[in-house]
């Protein structure tokens, strides 16, 4: 056995494994009116933006940086939330090899969490729309970790609860940003981005990505070619 043997992968969902057709921008749009963003000009195409940027993050927290009132935060992550459900009941599906490329791992002995910066309650609401409560190991929202991406939390919660010895043992797989990040941040030595959701090659190298691959497929045939 290696003793740079990866044993744990932790994966994004939306952009990542799960396609979600841009409903995080529907969602959005749906936040924003209900927090009095006007529904055109600068203001709302800044916000856009930044969504945009931030793609990865708490939603929580990035509508507090974006509108700088709790009160109006909270109403705009209400909307969001459920607006994404409602989309995500019928709009979801998995990255095409997603479910095949997770039981792969598993079957090989790695260790699969899935984050989100979703709420539970949408992740939730994700999962039972794809059928995949039992896909892996664990899966983890902002709220079970303490803070969302781009903060470590994540990461390093996935590594104690599924009782990883050492974070050179994990792989992190994202399409953002703040994805990349997050596995920097975590000491992962694996921080892979993926080109199927909203960031591109450069941005993710731009970022640290120690890999980009074209999808989650390639993600674990990287790790599974590591196993020998």
């Amino acid at each position: 056995m290696s003793d740079k043997q990866i044993d744990l992968a932790v994966m994004d969902m939306a952009g990542t494994t799960v396609a979600d057709g841009g409903l995080v921008l529907r969602a959005f749009e749906e936040a924003a009116t209900a927090a009095g963003i006007p529904e055109t000009g600068p203001e709302r195409e800044g916000a856009r933006q930044y969504v945009i940027d931030t793609m990865g993050q708490s939603k929580i927290v990035v509508f507090r940086a974006l509108l700088g009132d709790e009160d109006r935060a909270q109403a705009a992550n209400r909307a969001f939330e459920a607006a994404y459900d409602e989309f995500a009941a019928t709009a979801v599906a998995p990255i095409p090899g997603a479910a095949e490329a997770i039981t792969a791992l598993r079957t090989a002995g790695i260790k699969v969490a899935l984050t989100t910066g979703f709420s539970r309650g949408t992740q939730d609401a994700l999962l039972n729309a794809l059928g995949w409560n039992e896909i892996a190991d664990l899966t983890l929202a902002p709220s079970d970790a303490g803070r969302g991406r781009p903060y470590p939390d994540l990461v390093l919660t996935a590594l104690l609860r599924l009782g990883i010895d050492a974070v050179d043992r994990v792989a992190v797989l994202g399409d953002t940003a703040s994805d990349i990040a997050t596995g920097l941040a975590a000491g992962a030595r694996i921080v892979a981005g993926t080109l199927t959701g909203a960031h591109d090659e450069a941005q993710l190298r731009a970022a640290g990505a120690t890999h980009v691959v074209p999808s989650v497929t390639e993600f674990a045939q990287l790790l599974l070619a590591e196993r020998g």
